[in-house]
């Protein structure tokens, strides 16, 4: 199976500008759980999600595809990393009581994943996907982003990211779903921060291969005009949520 990768080439910028994930999300993956022995943290990139687990997990085995995403992964002393495709997760069946998915699966093969995770949940386990979505700050950010987003790279933007877009609602799912609360993440950014953040996007990695020129200075002059240097802003970031069990 061909693994797409958008990433590993800006894996260190991945692990420090990526948001993370708000600790009331995986407090309530941990209470939904039927029990806090063993959690997989499949597509982990750098492993944000997997320390977030660790505070309630035993055991957090986190598995990403790419070796450079996993060089740069946060150490942590319950977090095992291991390089693995989501289709093909190395664990024993009805082993696991959480899988999670942070921001990654809609990149997966939706059959052949739901099948692995059937074989290792135990009876009873918890399937967790979740991902979020355009990034909030003001009116005029607001309106130089979307922009960016839509006439700029969107060209450029792999056709998985329309679950992303349409908020994983129309992802297959075919578990019993329960119902999901929603979550929001605040971050308090610079300027340059967002625009590191930006550089990430997977568009954006497509369109300095397929153009030879990078993007996201032409989003940096836009937002110099309202946006000073060094200034935080705040940021609202939406989570989107489809959680079942098997």
């Amino acid at each position: 199976m061909t693994v797409k990768d958008y990433f590993s080439a800006h894996s260190a910028d991945y692990q420090r500008y990526r948001p993370g994930y708000p600790a009331e999300l995986v407090d309530y993956l941990a209470v939904t759980a039927p029990a806090l022995n063993v959690a997989l943290d499949v597509g982990t990139g750098n492993g944000q999600a997997a320390a977030e687990l660790a505070r309630h997990f035993a055991l957090v085995l986190a598995g990403d595809p790419s070796a450079n995403q996993l060089k740069h992964a946060v150490p942590h002393a319950r977090v095992s990393y291991v390089r693995h495709a989501a289709e093909r997760l190395p664990v024993r069946g009805a082993a696991v009581d959480l899988l999670a998915v942070a921001q990654a699966a809609h990149w997966f093969d939706f059959a052949s994943f739901f099948a692995e995770a059937r074989r290792v949940l135990r009876p009873g386990g918890i399937v967790a996907l979740f991902t979020y979505s355009h990034f909030r700050v003001d009116a005029a950010v607001d309106a130089l982003v979307d922009r960016f987003y839509r006439d700029r790279v969107g060209r450029y933007w792999p056709p998985e990211r329309r679950y992303v877009d349409e908020h994983y609602r129309s992802l297959p799912f075919p578990l019993e779903e329960l119902p999901a609360p929603e979550f929001r993440l605040g971050l308090s950014w610079a300027r340059e921060a967002l625009l590191r953040y930006v550089g990430t996007w997977s568009a954006v990695e497509r369109c300095r291969a397929a153009t030879g020129v990078d993007p996201v200075p032409e989003l940096a002059a836009a937002l110099a005009v309202s946006w000073p240097a060094g200034a935080a802003r705040k940021l609202h970031v939406p989570i989107h949520l489809r959680i079942g069990r098997v």
